[in-house]
C-alpha cells in the first residue's frame, strides 16, 4: 500500500478522480439550488406576502373582505395554482378549496397534499401552505402550488447516489487513463535514458509532433544527448589526435637525444634540438591545460572595464614586426571609445591567436586587418586575411583541439582557435567564421 500511495501515476489518477467527482457535485448541489431551493424561496415570499395581505383585509374589513379577498385571488391566480382554508372563530369552514389540512395548527409552514378531480382523473398538487390564526381564534391556510419543484427535487434525489457512483467510475478510470499515458511518455524517456547508460549513445526520444510539454521535453533531451555525442566523439578524436601530435616530437627527442649519446663532437646541436622539441611538448601541454581550465571554469576570471580600442591597437603593434618581416601588410581600425567588460589578459590572448593565425597563412604581399567597431548595440572584432580560407567541409571543426584542416602545411597543433572558442564562451560571446574571396574573417561579437 505504501508503495502504491508512493506511486505519482496512481496519486495523479486519485486526484483527477476527486477533482472530476468534486466538480460534479459541485454542478449538481448549483443545479439542485437553481431549480429546487431557490424556486422554493420565492414562492415562500410570495404566500407570506399573500397571507399578510389578506389577514389585513380580515382584520380591517372582516370576515366578507377576506372572503372577497379569496374568491378574487382564486380566479387571478397566475401560473403556481393558489390554495386557501378559512375557519371562523367557531371552528366553522367559511371558504376552503384545500381537500384537508392539519385539525390544529403545529408549525406556521406546512406542506400539505391538495390533489383534485377533474372528469375522472386525479390532479397531483403540492401547497406550499402558510398557517396562521388570529386573536379571535380563526384561522387562515394560504398556499401556493409547488408540485413541479418537489417533483424535481424526487428526481434530484434518487439519481443523486446514480450519479455519484457513475461519477466516481468514471473518474477513477479517466484518472487512470490520463496517469497512464503519461506514464508511457516518461517510460519512452526512461527506456531512452537506459539505452544511452548502456553505451547507445545514438538513442533519442520519440517525439509525437503533438509539441506539447513532452515533446519539448523530449527535444531538449535529444538537443543534450546529441550534444554529449558529439562532445564523446570530439574527445575521441581530441585523444587520437593528442597521441599522433606528440609521437612526432617523442621520437624526434628521442632520436635527437640518441644521436646525442653517440655522436662525439657536435653533440650541441642534437641537444638544441631535443630542447625545441622538449618546448613544443610543453607549449602543447599548457595550452591544453589552459583551455581546459577555461572550459571548467578553474581559472580565476578577472572582469574590468577595459579601453577595446587600446588592446586592439596593442595587439597589432606586438606583431607588427612579424607581419613586416614576411611582407604583410598589417592594418588596424578601432573605433573610439569602446569600453568591454572583460578579462583584459583572455582577450589579449585570444586576439593575439586571432592575428598569428591570420599572418601564418597570409602569403607575402598579402593583407591582414585587425578592427573594432559597436555593431547593434554589440561590440564586434574582426580579422580578416587575404589567404586561402578554410575549406567549407572543415568549418564545423575548426574550434576542436588538435583539429587541423585538409591540407594545411603551415607548422602548429591545432589548438589556437580551441583557446578563443573556449575564451570566447567564458565571456558569453560568439566567434564565427566566414571564407572571403579570397581569405578569411573572424567575427567575434560580444552582446
Amino acid at each position: 500500500m505504501r508503495q502504491l500511495l508512493a506511486s505519482l501515476f496512481f496519486r495523479l489518477a486519485l486526484t483527477y478522480a476527486g477533482l472530476f467527482v468534486g466538480s460534479l457535485m459541485l454542478l449538481c448541489g448549483s443545479f439542485y439550488l437553481l431549480v429546487v431551493v431557490l424556486p422554493l424561496h420565492q414562492t415562500r415570499q410570495i404566500v407570506r406576502r399573500e397571507a399578510d395581505v389578506l389577514a389585513n383585509a380580515y382584520l380591517t374589513g372582516g370576515q366578507a373582505a377576506l372572503v372577497g379577498s379569496l374568491a378574487a385571488r382564486a380566479k387571478n391566480h397566475g401560473e403556481a395554482e393558489p390554495f386557501h382554508a378559512f375557519i371562523d372563530p367557531h371552528g366553522k369552514v367559511v371558504t376552503s378549496n384545500l381537500p384537508s389540512w392539519p385539525r390544529t395548527r403545529t408549525a406556521p409552514w406546512e406542506y400539505l397534499e391538495a390533489d383534485i378531480f377533474v372528469n375522472g382523473d386525479e390532479v397531483d398538487y403540492k401547497a406550499l401552505s402558510h398557517d396562521r390564526e388570529f386573536d379571535d381564534g380563526a384561522r387562515l391556510i394560504v398556499g401556493r402550488d409547488v408540485e413541479n419543484i418537489s417533483e424535481r427535487e424526487r428526481v434530484l434525489a434518487s439519481g443523486a447516489s446514480t450519479v455519484g457512483v457513475a461519477a466516481l467510475v468514471l473518474g477513477t478510470l479517466g484518472g487512470l487513463l490520463m496517469s497512464g499515458a503519461v506514464g508511457r511518455r516518461v517510460d519512452r524517456v526512461a527506456a531512452t535514458a537506459r539505452s544511452v547508460m548502456a553505451g547507445d549513445m545514438s538513442k533519442r526520444v520519440a517525439v509525437d509532433g503533438s509539441g506539447d510539454e513532452f515533446d519539448r521535453l523530449a527535444e531538449t533531451l535529444n538537443a543534450m544527448l546529441i550534444r554529449i555525442e558529439d562532445s564523446m566523439e570530439a574527445v575521441r578524436r581530441v585523444s587520437d589526435s593528442v597521441a599522433h601530435e606528440l609521437r612526432t616530437p617523442l621520437t624526434r627527442l628521442h632520436a635527437s637525444l640518441e644521436d646525442a649519446l653517440e655522436a662525439r663532437d657536435g653533440q650541441a646541436g642534437h641537444i638544441v634540438e631535443a630542447l625545441a622539441e622538449a618546448r613544443r611538448l610543453g607549449a602543447i601541454f599548457d595550452t591544453v591545460l589552459r583551455i581546459a581550465r577555461i572550459e571548467t571554469g578553474r581559472r580565476d576570471i578577472v572582469l574590468s572595464d577595459v579601453d577595446l580600442t587600446a588592446l586592439i591597437e596593442d595587439v597589432a603593434d606586438f606583431y607588427r614586426p612579424e607581419a613586416e618581416a614576411r611582407g604583410i601588410m598589417l592594418t588596424t581600425f578601432a573605433q573610439a571609445g569602446l569600453i568591454l567588460r572583460c578579462d583584459r589578459d583572455l582577450i589579449f590572448q585570444a586576439v593575439a591567436n586571432l592575428i598569428d593565425n591570420a599572418i601564418k597563412y597570409t602569403p607575402n604581399g598579402g593583407e591582414v586587418l585587425l578592427s573594432a567597431r559597436a555593431d547593434h548595440g554589440d561590440m564586434l572584432i574582426v580579422v580578416r586575411d587575404t589567404g586561402p580560407g578554410i575549406p567549407e567541409e572543415d568549418l564545423p571543426r575548426v574550434r576542436e583541439r588538435f583539429y587541423r584542416a585538409s591540407g594545411v602545411k603551415e607548422p602548429g597543433v591545432g589548438l589556437g582557435l580551441s583557446l578563443v572558442d573556449a575564451v570566447a564562451r567564458l565571456h558569453r560571446s560568439a566567434v564565427g567564421f566566414r571564407n572571403l574571396a579570397p581569405g578569411l574573417a573572424v567575427e567575434w561579437r560580444f552582446g
